[in-house]
């Protein structure tokens, strides 16, 4: 115990300061490499049968792990989402069985609470997001016209988890941690020499998780996760999506202060990477599973920026 809270103390500190991070111009990241006018990004590896195959060949037990928190009035929300449940008892229907119809009512950001999976009309750089769509040309009362959250495909293909707070001997990395390419490269080399191979999930444990439902103003205050450099590094292995127990993916605030969760903009608008937020990942970082066959489908609402999501393991 007291190596685990040392070694969390260590954590809190802030990391050295890299060099100044700035968004690269239209001119170098349009049109994006899945091609002019392209909306599905990352989602286009579903398009290969063989990511889809060697996410099948990871099931051996059949066992399933739900990695999505239970939608609810005690969960986090970040700024002034909400979300609201009201249930309908609408009528008994005529006949001799006297069936009994309920329903329900809600009103809330569905595309960004609860575990969330991010779509490329959430975030810009000015007015340009990914593939260089514009805000002002795209944006409608009803939807955004194009990169609505019903072009991502479902998700089928090997997910890698990186247990970056076991690499370090914590439950959970302290409140501000970044994470940097080195630590990646540490517990991936801790989990037996794994790769990361194009097309996969990756999944990032910081044990941040832990607070979810349980200390909700602390978890929402900041976070531990991936810096700039470790997020331009997680791009480069050209993954379907990146995902984490925590809010944003990325360390918050950044040590910059000078920007603003600038790893959203690296996966959506720069990379064309879908982020996944919230993740549950107790019972994967219990049974040590680092491997495994993820399945995802966002829901399929037209123009929205993203989707609350229930992603399972299966190993």
């Amino acid at each position: 115990m007291r190596r685990i809270t040392v070694a969390a103390a260590l954590l809190s500190l802030p990391a050295v300061a890299l060099a100044q991070w700035n968004l690269p111009p239209e001119s170098q990241r349009c049109p994006s490499k899945w091609g002019a006018g392209d909306e599905r990004g990352s989602g286009n590896h579903m398009k290969n049968p063989q990511n889809v195959l060697r996410g099948a060949r990871l099931i051996k037990t059949g066992e399933v792990i739900e990695l999505g928190h239970v939608l609810g009035p005690g969960m986090p929300f970040f700024g002034p989402r909400i979300m609201n449940t009201q249930p309908k008892r609408t009528f008994i229907n005529t006949g001799r069985n006297t069936r009994g119809s309920n329903e329900e009512m809600f009103t809330g950001e569905f595309g960004q609470i609860g575990t969330q999976f991010d779509g490329f009309a959430h975030q810009s750089h000015g007015d340009s997001h990914y593939n260089c769509f514009k805000t002002s040309e795209i944006a409608t009362r009803n939807g955004f016209t194009k990169l609505g959250v019903q072009n991502a495909p479902t998700f089928f293909t090997r997910g890698v988890l990186i247990d970056v707070a076991g690499s370090k001997g914590v439950e959970m990395l302290g409140d501000t941690y970044e994470i940097t390419v080195a630590d990646l490269e540490q517990a991936l080399a801790k989990q037996g020499g794994m790769k990361l191979q194009p097309g996969d999930a990756v999944i990032i444990n910081t044990g941040w998780g832990k607070l979810y439902g349980k200390d909700n103003a602390r978890f929402v205050k900041s976070t531990p996760g991936v810096g700039v450099a470790a997020a331009e590094w997680l791009a480069k292995q050209d993954p379907a999506l990146v995902g984490s127990d925590n809010w944003p993916v990325e360390v918050a605030p950044n040590p910059d202060k000078s920007i603003n969760l600038p790893v959203h903009q690296l996966a959506l608008v720069v990379n064309g990477v879908h982020l996944l937020e919230n993740l549950k990942l107790d019972e994967m970082v219990a049974k040590n599973v680092t491997e495994f066959a993820l399945i995802l489908q966002p829901m399929k609402m037209q123009g929205a920026t993203g989707s609350t999501v229930a992603p399972i393991a299966l190993r």
